[in-house]
């Protein structure tokens, strides 16, 4: 993560972003935490996937939005947003069968 260094985005848990075939699903980074709910969006530049999220930095409620795109199979790179707060860009490479994928 750009703003963010390991020891922080893997303090709690491993960092993990999960998107299911609904196009909902879940994150964490730190004491960040939530469910998204994203969109593919299709350009001329290529396709993306757009979300808003919802959920809690440590005890307080937070919201935000983000967006990724494949750099390859395996890596996805883009950005993620607290509302009113942080933007980070991001990679996250795929994790191996039965594991969460890592920033």
């Amino acid at each position: 993560m750009e703003i963010w260094d390991k020891d922080y985005f893997n303090m709690e848990v491993r960092a993990f972003m999960r998107i299911d075939r609904d196009n909902t699903g879940a994150f964490q980074f730190g004491l960040v935490s939530g469910n998204i709910d994203g969109r593919i969006i299709k350009s001329k530049e290529g396709s993306r996937f757009e979300f808003t999220w919802d959920g809690n930095n440590e005890i307080d409620s937070e919201s935000g939005s983000g967006w990724f795109a494949l750099k390859n199979n395996d890596v996805i790179e883009g950005e993620i947003k607290i509302h009113l707060g942080d933007v980070s860009k991001f990679s996250a490479k795929k994790a191996k069968k039965n594991c969460e994928p890592t920033f």
